[in-house]
């Protein structure tokens, strides 16, 4: 990837797309494995490729720096885990649109700036708008979304931290591996045989470069050329792509109070973002 031929911009926004369209390939293939099972050949695709890239030091790393990115891997394993357990229940825009509370609510908290209030009241609003619908959401869903949420503020906070003690993509790397390590002893027994299936794993490798390798290399070239306030604002395009996506890949149609709904989440996400470089770190979801 040549970042000096291409805007930062469209790199933001191809790293968007391709996690996005990843989530539908993933979920396209739920008929024939396990969320579980696939998230787990996610995320040990990108632990093999960023352990490849990076080749992490381990020696002479101290006992917080392990228990940091032990910490990094399980919220990153949650995460990925959560969404995937939403979208497999509920629409895949919609998944995104509630799971995108969490970091626009740590946004607000971090800036500390009253009015912010009012955009956490916005994303509420829109929220609140999918309560109305008259085919209701599956709760479970809803509520898999919001714990991915909660898991991918987390995620935020501690990858300053271990950004802070793990040089380049070294950190990454490891919260990788340790996510998927922690994921396997689940995610083989819902797998079973299916997880052998050659069809499957090129998917599932296929499912992994979409939603983590090419997301990761666009934003790194990106953020290295593009202030993080606005890196953090294209970011707040994710649930209006992940709708759109869903519409041509799985034929995922939104009713006009749902598009409603994403448009309040994604404006209020705006909003909160400007001028703040509380979310800096790109995540896939």
């Amino acid at each position: 990837m040549r970042g000096s031929r291409i805007s930062p911009i469209w790199l933001v926004l191809i790293g968007i797309a391709s996690v996005q369209f990843g989530a539908a390939v993933a979920k396209d293939l739920f008929g024939q494995i396990e969320p579980t099972a696939m998230v787990w050949l996610r995320l040990a695709t990108s632990a093999v490729v960023l352990v490849a890239v990076a080749r992490p030091r381990l020696r002479g790393r101290s006992r917080a720096d392990w228990v940091t990115v032990l910490a990094f891997g399980l919220t990153l394993g949650s995460m990925n885990w959560a969404i995937y357990q939403s979208f497999a229940r509920i629409p895949l825009g919609l998944a995104v649109t509630i799971e995108f509370v969490g970091p626009l609510t740590l946004a607000v908290v971090m800036s500390r700036r009253p009015r912010d209030l009012l955009w956490v009241a916005l994303a509420g609003v829109g929220i609140g708008l999918l309560g109305f619908e008259k085919t209701e959401l599956d709760p479970v869903g809803v509520a898999f979304a919001l714990v991915a949420g909660g898991a991918w503020a987390a995620y935020i906070l501690l990858s300053v931290q271990t950004g802070a003690r793990w040089p380049g993509l070294d950190g990454l790397a490891m919260a990788s591996v340790v996510a998927t390590v922690i994921l396997m002893p689940f995610a083989i027994p819902a797998g079973g045989s299916d997880l052998l299936e050659p069809h499957i794993l090129v998917l599932g490798v296929a499912v992994g470069l979409l939603s983590s390798v090419i997301p990761y290399a666009a934003d790194l070239v990106a953020l290295r050329r593009i202030r993080p306030g606005v890196f953090s604002i294209l970011m707040s395009l994710e649930p209006a792509a992940a709708a759109i996506v869903a519409m041509l890949v799985l034929d995922e149609f939104l009713s006009p109070l749902q598009w409603l709904a994403v448009a309040a989440v994604t404006a209020a996400s705006v909003g909160a973002t400007r001028g703040s470089d509380a979310i800096s770190e790109p995540v896939p979801n």
